[in-house]
């Protein structure tokens, strides 16, 4: 036989099905098969909710919905057949880090020590709360990369998130850290966040994705939360921007654009931005653009309502500026997601709070609610909306065949009473549960 084979030695071709076949078999004894009875299901893409169906999981994707309640051989059942099960929620403005205070000493008192921290106390939180999926607009290079490996190899609870490391702005923007500070005071850090001139952006936009940068965010007006500057004013070129824009498109990245000011908002669609954050003070003409380019907003109504409150009761508390300028800026962001909305333009979640606020933050559905939108849209903000701008909808933010099992259930109806979304009882992240009966599994 050619090559000294016998005729008693199998054919390599042969040998390497029998292996293959013996592989598939085995894993296929090793998957783990879950069927959830849900008793009503948003799934994130229908407005009608289905009643009394089964979702088919195997390991960490779900392979099937069907209706009514089924039990296929060997599945593990898990009886939500009371309760309302809805995609795990994604909210696409967080910041991973932050301790939730806005005490002026922070800058001068806490380390990148305490950020990590926060972070892994902040991403159980999230878990807690039902937001299987957050999108980290602000955090550093040491802490947010360190906290994505840490979840996505178990050794902390957390939900899948995309993070944009320092938000990208120039000197005296909303980004610079050494607003409001003498001269002579040193912020560690400060340059990273900094970009003067289009080779500085594209520079910078390298250096994050090279640093574990998973979306890029830009900072074209000034901010509520800094001080001194102005959020009516548009703080970065249009050179700029669009070098920003262009150079994290090219390596696959979105972009998302902290904008108050019309403006500001206004130039940021055109340079080609995924979405605006905020985008208080944007009008018709603002929409319109919005529309046009497939612009997402995020409004994050959560934050402008908690500085407000902060600055109403306690202004002593924040830094200079800020009260006068929360003061002035909330009703305005409110009635513009409402405007927005009725306008036609494509909304998704987003609280700028971390989870280790004072503020529950599934009250942004409510006030999504009170802004204008119906319970059902204000629940696709977080869902299906949410998937499409982060750009993975095929694998979170609906309850169908081939998307991750991110799954969580209440009690109570959510189109009846938004607030049920703030008592999560039940939360399932890729298959495995993380919440039950309203406590921790692990």
């Amino acid at each position: 036989m050619p090559g000294g084979l016998g005729t008693n030695v199998p054919h390599r071709g042969i040998v390497a099905a029998l292996l293959l076949g013996g592989l598939l078999n085995a894993s296929a004894a090793n998957a783990k098969d879950v069927v959830i009875h849900a008793g009503k299901l948003i799934d994130g893409m229908s407005a009608t909710p289905r009643q009394q169906v089964s979702i088919l999981i195997r390991d960490d994707r779900i392979t099937a919905v069907q209706n009514g309640f089924v039990t296929p051989a060997g599945a593990e059942v898990i009886d939500l057949s009371t309760k309302t099960v809805l995609p795990g929620f994604i909210d696409c403005h967080d910041h991973i880090a932050s301790t939730g205070s806005r005490k002026p000493l922070n800058r001068f008192v806490l380390t990148e020590g305490d950020a990590t921290i926060n972070a892994a106390i902040n991403a159980r939180k999230q878990i807690e709360t039902g937001f299987t999926t957050v999108r980290d607009l602000g955090s550093s290079e040491v802490t947010a990369p360190a906290i994505m490996r840490a979840i996505a190899a178990g050794q902390l609870v957390g939900p899948r998130f995309w993070t944009a490391l320092q938000a990208l702005g120039p000197t005296g923007g909303h980004s610079d850290r050494q607003n409001g500070l003498a001269p002579t005071v040193s912020i560690a850090g400060r340059d990273g966040a900094l970009i003067d001139g289009p080779e500085d952006a594209r520079q910078k936009v390298r250096a994050h994705r090279r640093n574990g940068a998973t979306v890029i965010k830009i900072m074209p007006s000034g901010g509520v939360g800094s001080i001194g500057d102005d959020p009516n004013h548009m703080v970065m070129t249009d050179a700029e921007m669009v070098a920003a824009i262009e150079t994290a498109h090219e390596l696959g990245l979105k972009v998302a654009a902290h904008a108050h000011g019309k403006k500001a908002i206004d130039h940021a669609i055109l340079a080609g931005v995924d979405s605006i954050e905020h985008g208080t003070y944007a009008d018709a003409e603002s929409y319109a653009l919005m529309k046009k380019h497939g612009t997402f907003l995020v409004p994050t109504l959560l934050v402008a309502d908690a500085i407000y409150q902060n600055a109403i009761k306690s202004p002593e508390t924040l830094p200079p500026t800020v009260a006068e300028k929360a003061i002035a800026v909330t009703p305005t962001m409110i009635g513009n997601a409402g405007r927005a909305y009725k306008a036609g333009v494509k909304i998704a979640f987003g609280t700028d709070q971390s989870a280790s606020s004072d503020r529950n933050k599934a009250e942004e559905f409510a006030l999504l609610v009170k802004a204008g939108l119906t319970p059902m849209d204000a629940i696709f903000t977080s869902t299906r909306n949410a998937a499409e701008l982060i750009g993975t909808p095929q694998d979170i933010g609906s309850v169908q065949a081939g998307r991750y099992a991110d799954i969580v259930a209440v009690d109570g109806d959510p189109l009846a009473d938004i607030t049920v979304l703030q008592r999560v009882d039940f939360v399932m992240k890729g298959g495995e549960v993380l919440k039950t009966g309203g406590k921790m599994a692990r």
